[in-house]
């Protein structure tokens, strides 16, 4: 095994072979932009020439995350205040790494679904940081190899099934599918969110980057879905109107302070009608402010702020029982318009739309509501959205103008033809418990997404990612369809830990963001990238041009991707796309596993 690489903007060797490739792909790239012939392209004859053997990065970066690195924070001196050093911050180009990121000493192939819902390799997330401060309120133990997860958490030391049955009796649209999106901020290690998908709810958990405790990191081990993030002084890479609930338990978010910014980016994502509850302080500081090592008059302040707060949203208290409290969004814009003009918050009237979430700061206003221009006065602004599970097969609102029921249903049917060929032929795992962590690099309207939930009845989830920069915002119809997803600009690093999916869907991606890796980023550091997040032994599946994936072979083996063209004649007419399918080498620095 080759020397790792440890520091960080070292020239070397790779970097000239890379300068090479890299020119070769976009000749190949370009090509197919100048000429519209029909011809079959090929990989270079000098692939040989081309290919680029990445080094491995040094043992310590194994959970190295480019664009939230905890030994930048300090060094940079980032803004303390609202957590904001804990927000994206990425490298710029001359410190990014071009290696190949290791796992841990001892890393075994992750448990499957959903037996890793209870535990997982201590190995894998080899921290017991977490597990010491929190054992008397049952997050994990570590018994022997293993990781247990007992269920339970710091609002919930009984379990999360027994304080979402709780939950249940206060809210019923908890159980009967018109609330499956849920936004969890301040997660844990994501017990609320992977106890919620037996009830058919998708919980996507919300917490930064932390220099131990490793949440995001236990959550994705687990199965469960999860996104490095923080609410500090950027909006959150979703849409608006993206979840039917979010919740909050002892995430000790000073949700009434800056002039409310933060709930205002709650209130942003949550659907109008949508449901936000709150456990934890303030809530039933009557009885608890004590064990908060509060007063009771600090706690009384605390929850009277709160509640004026969202009183001048318009938000109107739904149920309050010990130590919930669950508050609904208006449903339109007529709470808004009927308050006296210089209350505040005020509605938002600046340049930034309510969908603009990509390096977007977070304002101290109300994110406005579509007007009703149709449909019941009673409905949602936006349009009203089905139960699950009909919910993922309905038009979403959002494309209800521009695409028939018909025209819809078409494009379903093409996708799950297409993932029942993936799975008839290059990649047989999918709809096993072999695959349960997925992304969708350019998920357009979560298509393929759809159809794996089909395909499997829901053991795999799917994040579903939209590029920031295209011309059409997709993302909001997919939240609209019942799944999840988050922006993202590939020429920076993804919001997640290394080794999270199991399989990443790369469909026409190359292709659209052409311009953009040919001017902002290199294809390479897009490889690298997929690369730090897939798991030792993943899938990645692209689908593209010929031209373009015919340009992008000879980069793949110095990944230690293990690729193969396969045929699409068996699926689709078309001669103008081609398919490579990846498997990703089970290595490690140490001379066995």
């Amino acid at each position: 095994m080759k020397r790792p690489v440890g520091e960080r903007g070292k020239v070397s060797w790779t970097t000239i072979v890379a300068t090479a490739a890299l020119c070769a792909f976009f000749f190949f790239v370009g090509s197919d932009y100048c000429s519209r012939s029909n011809d079959v392209y090929h990989a270079s004859n000098g692939a040989e020439e081309t290919n680029v053997a990445l080094q491995p990065c040094a043992a310590n970066l194994h959970d190295h995350t480019p664009c939230m690195d905890p030994t930048t924070w300090f060094k940079r001196n980032f803004p303390r205040e609202r957590m904001a050093f804990r927000e994206r911050h990425c490298p710029p180009e001359h410190e990014r790494l071009r290696c190949l990121i290791p796992p841990p000493p001892g890393y075994k192939v992750p448990i499957r679904w959903p037996d890793s819902l209870l535990e997982c390799w201590y190995k894998n997330v080899p921290y017991e940081w977490i597990g010491d401060v929190k054992k008397n309120q049952n997050w994990l133990r570590k018994e022997g190899e293993k990781f247990h997860f007992p269920g339970g958490g710091t609002m919930f030391p009984k379990g999360a099934d027994e304080y979402i049955d709780r939950l249940e009796k206060i809210l019923p649209a908890l159980g009967d599918g018109s609330i499956r999106t849920v936004l969890d901020t301040g997660c844990g290690v994501a017990s609320f969110g992977g106890y919620l998908l037996q009830r058919k709810v998708l919980t996507l958990s919300l917490a930064p980057r932390d220099v131990h405790a490793a949440q995001v990191q236990f959550a994705l081990e687990r199965g469960v879905p999860a996104i490095l993030g923080v609410i500090g002084t950027q909006r959150m890479p979703f849409p608006a109107r993206s979840f039917d609930m979010a919740h909050c338990a002892r995430c000790l978010v000073p949700w009434a302070a800056y002039g409310g910014a933060m709930l205002l980016e709650v209130d942003r994502v949550l659907r109008p009608g949508g449901f936000w509850v709150l456990s934890g302080p303030p809530i039933n500081y009557e009885t608890m402010w004590r064990s908060w090592n509060s007063t009771f008059d600090d706690e009384k302040r605390v929850e009277d702020g709160l509640r004026s707060l969202l009183d001048r949203m318009g938000y109107k208290l739904y149920q309050k029982e010990g130590d919930f409290a669950v508050w609904r969004k208006p449903l339109d814009n007529k709470a808004y318009k009927e308050r006296d003009p210089d209350t505040l918050p005020a509605v938002c009237d600046d340049a930034y739309g309510p969908d603009d979430a990509w390096y977007t700061p977070m304002r101290p206003c109300i994110s406005p509501l579509p007007d009703k221009s149709k449909g019941l006065m009673s409905e949602p602004a936006g349009g009203a959205l089905k139960d699950w599970p009909e919910r993922l097969k309905a038009v979403p609102p959002r494309l209800e103008e521009e695409m028939t029921p018909a025209e819809f249903e078409k494009l379903n049917e093409e996708w799950r033809r297409q993932v029942a060929f993936y799975k008839e032929g290059p990649v047989p795992e999918l709809g096993t418990n072999r695959v349960r962590n997925v992304m969708d690099a350019n998920a357009q309207y979560g298509g393929f997404a759809a159809a794996l939930e089909s395909l499997d009845g829901g053991s795999a989830w799917v994040m579903n990612v939209v590029p920031p920069t295209l011309t059409k915002n997709t993302l909001g119809a997919v939240f609209e369809r019942g799944l999840i997803g988050a922006y993202h600009d590939w020429c920076e690093a993804f919001d997640t830990y290394p080794r999270t999916y199991d399989v990443m869907h790369v469909s026409e991606l190359f292709s659209e963001q052409y311009d953009k890796f040919h001017s902002k980023c290199e294809v390479l550091d897009v490889l690298i990238e997929m690369d730090r997040i897939m798991r030792p032994e993943g899938v990645i599946i692209f689908h593209d041009k010929k031209p373009i994936l015919a340009a992008l072979e000879p980069l793949l083996p110095g990944l230690k991707w293990n690729c193969r063209r396969h045929s699409m004649n068996d699926y689709q007419a078309s001669k103008s796309s081609m398919l490579v399918v990846c498997r990703k080498e089970f290595w490690a620095l140490e001379t066995s596993r």
